[in-house]
């Protein structure tokens, strides 16, 4: 029978809980003093609070109790931390060989790719503790990647400060592999076997499902497809690819709800048993024990009888593990934890009750608010994580929601049987195949959407304003005077950016002809045909996911040539995303090979795609419907040589002839490239991909004589390389051309007409540029940095240029000769003479 009223829950211990929590933000972000003077302020408060009569006694008391202890507990190893011995060697940089003992796994640091750089994990993050202080190690992946939790090497290298908001000491930066490594713990090692065997026995589906999931399963995101990563954090999926709270939580408490019906206790212990699985195979980290902690604190209160005691059971939780590590009250792994499973505590109750009362059945009420009510509670963390809002994230996780549980559980079924029968654990991934590939496409799909996810302040001011955003519509909504009012804006709001972004999207543009790719530091071109669907791709930047979305949302699906002007990381690394799921034609490649690691790797993607690869020659043309392209060059005999500049000097350089004109495609070409191509060709070109992303080598001689109307700058924000530089940005804005930056624009689309459309960073502002000046105006002398800027609107260039007009007058006007009273023999007098 259905309980008519909500089960009445035990606050008491809340507000304990939040001032150890608050006191430990105090001491990691700020200093120990602050954390001494928050938790001596919360234990004051419980103190009025008991003998005013304020509250209730219990919670008076607990208040009172642990706010001084909080002072002094973190306080102490917050004042132990920054007076270590190691926090003054680091403050002065010293070296230092050390014994430490790993804490946790090595976390890889994906690296994006440039110039001769291969993309991918060059260095990890380890955690270890030596001589009583905590330390971060940096250090190289090749070398440190296998180590486990419990072992203890000696480590050379040298000291740095740490970046703050935990309890290191100091950060150590180590160049070489480590020395003396000791055997790790028993159970360590066969935690590292189950999860061995589980990547192994992943590796029979393809690659997308098969590096996505050992990190479902143990938070293994050694073999993720960055693709992928990119599009679950659009779509408000990233959660899944780590043991976080958030995650764990969502897992246990399906699995408690799905189980209800055999009676709170029974689907206690089956939750349990679900969270020791996850515990055993993921490894004790700090991370995977702080979320097994509070759920296994929240099922037992589940167990001991009463739901009521769900709530203490959660605070309890959180004046534990805070107080035992005080670091894990700055982390955001943390707050997810407990926010997720206090959404799933008293939140998914009550709305899987009213969903109950209005018909639907059991099993389908929980799946649906579980998802629901840890996705909404997790948002405004999530936010201040990662800087934009998904909203997709609530449809996305109802749609992945029901077979994250299967796949999770076969997961582990083939990692414990892969030690016994790596057959058997074969065929239990095969199993989990379509669960796992249902995820990815529910990621791809939802990551499509047009406004799938909103830039959001990032930080801590970005998650309190959501927080204020979704507590003020919360009870707004509560309240029946307004709650018409708010529907009516929220349903409103739909109306009128739904049909502006979705239904009739200004992007792409109607009758693009070029499209210059946000991909970040790295070049992307895509040039439309005539021909629905299908356009040429000319480099695919560093990222597979930045160029993916890209050619989505220009809806490509057919792509007769993709030209790899030359084959750095920047132009090769998204090779993969434009070739999965789309008809290639060809790959056409320039005539220097270099870097050998690029070339295999484009060899061995075409050889997966079944796509041909092709060498053009300086004179060949390319005729698609309303697309022609020139190769220009290189003309001169390839150099066996793997410097940047030289292989920059090889690369293709193209002329598109397109129906919005002439379009000059240079690569990276710099000085000598320049040079070779001065004078051999008509070079003008109305659109002019600017060379190697505006760097200070190009030739002003070569700027010149393309005398473009459009330059194109592709470049990433606050890249360490100083591009664009300003000199040719100064030179090319002389000569009359429109200069724009996918760091500053994002997409830049150019129509028929001297038209410009840019597509902005989360498609918050999509703006039409004017038709180009006239660039007879400019011929004359310049009029300066701020007439520059103002020349794209007619009216302020004309102003401008009266302004500079009447002051050029006016100081000639004082510059003339004045009549002079010396005589005519003076040398003044003479130099006037006849003027």
């Amino acid at each position: 029978m259905a309980r008519k009223h909500p089960v009445a829950q035990d606050y008491r211990l809340v507000p304990a809980a939040a001032a150890v929590w608050t006191t430990a933000v105090a001491g990691l972000f700020l200093s120990w003093q602050a954390a001494v003077a928050t938790g001596v302020a919360a234990g004051a408060i419980g103190l009025a609070a008991w003998r005013r009569a304020w509250w209730n006694r219990t919670c008076a008391i607990a208040l009172m109790i642990s706010g001084p202890v909080a002072a002094a507990w973190v306080g102490g190893h917050v004042l132990r931390a920054e007076s270590h011995p190691l926090r003054l060697a680091a403050d002065e940089g010293r070296s230092t060989t050390l014994t430490v003992e790993i804490v946790t796994r090595p976390k890889g640091i994906r690296a994006e790719g440039f110039a001769g750089h291969q993309a991918g994990v060059d260095n990890v993050v380890v955690k270890a503790t030596a001589d009583g202080a905590q330390l971060v190690l940096l250090a190289p992946a090749a070398k440190w990647r296998d180590l486990v939790p419990g072992q203890k090497v000696t480590v050379k290298g040298t000291l740095a400060p740490p970046r703050g908001g935990d309890l290191a000491s100091a950060l150590l930066r180590v160049r070489g592999p480590p020395t003396d490594p000791q055997p790790p713990p028993v159970w360590q090692s066969w935690a590292d076997d189950l999860r061995d065997g589980l990547a192994e026995a992943s590796r029979v589906l393809d690659e997308e499902e098969a590096g996505l999931l050992p990190a479902l399963v143990v938070g293994d995101t050694e073999q993720m497809v960055p693709r992928i990563v990119d599009e679950f954090r659009t779509a408000g999926l990233a959660h899944l690819l780590a043991v976080s709270g958030a995650n764990l939580a969502i897992v246990c408490g399906a699995v408690y709800l799905l189980t209800r019906r055999l009676g709170p206790r029974k689907a206690a212990v089956a939750a349990m048993v679900a969270l020791v699985g996850f515990v055993i195979l993921a490894g004790p980290e700090p991370s995977v024990l702080r979320a097994a902690v509070m759920g296994a604190v929240t099922l037992l209160g589940l167990v001991l009888g009463r739901e009521r005691s769900a709530v203490p059971s959660l605070a309890a939780a959180v004046l534990v593990l805070v107080l035992h590590d005080p670091a894990l009250g700055g982390e955001p792994g943390f707050a997810l934890s407990v926010v997720a499973t206090a959404a799933l505590v008293l939140i998914a109750p009550r709305w899987a009750q009213a969903l109950k009362q209005r018909g639907v059945p059991n099993g389908l009420a929980e799946a649906v608010v579980v998802p629901m009510a840890a996705s909404l509670a997790t948002a405004p963390l999530v936010a201040g994580l990662s800087g934009q809002v998904s909203l997709v994230s609530v449809l996305a996780n109802l749609a992945a929601g029901p077979v994250v549980a299967p796949a999770t559980v076969l997961g582990v079924v083939a990692a414990v049987v892969a030690p016994l029968s790596p057959r058997a654990a074969e065929l239990v991934t095969h199993v989990a195949g379509p669960a796992v590939t249902w995820l990815i496409q529910v990621g791809r799909q939802a990551s499509t959407v047009p406004g799938a996810a909103v830039g959001w302040p990032d930080g801590w001011t970005g998650a309190l304003a959501l927080t204020a955003v979704t507590v003020v519509v919360v009870l707004l909504l509560r309240l029946k005077k307004t709650r018409t009012l708010v529907v009516a804006v929220l349903v409103g709001g739909f109306v009128v950016l739904v049909p502006m972004r979705v239904v009739a999207p200004v992007w792409p543009p109607d009758g693009w002809k070029v499209v210059s790719c946000d991909v970040g530091q790295g070049d992307a071109l895509v040039l439309a045909t005539d021909v629905a669907d299908t356009a040429v791709l000319v480099d695919t930047g560093p990222d597979p996911g930045a160029v993916d979305r890209c050619l989505k949302t220009l809806g490509i699906t057919k792509i007769p040539l993709v030209v790899l002007t030359h084959l750095h990381a920047d132009h090769v690394g998204g090779l993969e995303a434009a070739l999965t799921g789309r008809a290639v034609g060809a790959i056409a490649v320039g005539p220097l090979k270099e870097p050998e690691w690029a070339w295999r790797e484009v060899g061995r993607r075409a050889r997966a795609q079944n796509v041909r690869v092709v060498e053009p020659k300086a004179g060949e043309r390319f005729a698609l419907p309303g697309l022609d392209l020139e190769v220009m060059g290189p003309r001169r005999p390839p150099v066996a040589k793997a410097e940047n500049t030289t292989v920059n000097d090889y690369s293709l350089v193209l002329k598109a002839h397109t129906r919005a004109g002439r379009v000059l495609l240079t690569g990276d070409v710099e000085l000598a490239g320049q040079a070779a191509l001065l004078g051999e060709r008509d070079l003008t070109a109305e659109v002019l991909k600017v060379p190697h992303h505006g760097s200070r080598y190009s030739l002003p001689a070569f700027l010149k004589a393309v005398r473009p109307q459009i330059a194109l700058v592709s470049v990433g924000t606050g890249n360490r390389y100083g591009h664009p530089s300003p000199h040719v940005i100064d030179v090319l804005r002389t000569g009359g051309a429109l200069v724009l930056r996918t760091d500053r624009d994002g997409d830049l689309a150019v129509l028929p007409g001297n038209r410009i459309v840019r597509r902005r960073r989360h498609g918050l502002d999509q703006a039409v540029q004017r038709a180009l000046p006239d660039p007879r105006r400019h011929t004359g002398p310049r009029m300066g940095t701020v007439a520059d800027e103002l020349r794209g609107d007619p009216v302020a260039a004309r102003r401008a240029q009266t302004r500079f007009r009447l002051l050029h007058l006016r100081n000639t006007r004082r510059r003339h000769p004045r009549r002079h009273v010396q005589g005519d023999h003076h040398p003044r007098a003479a130099a006037h003479r006849g003027g």
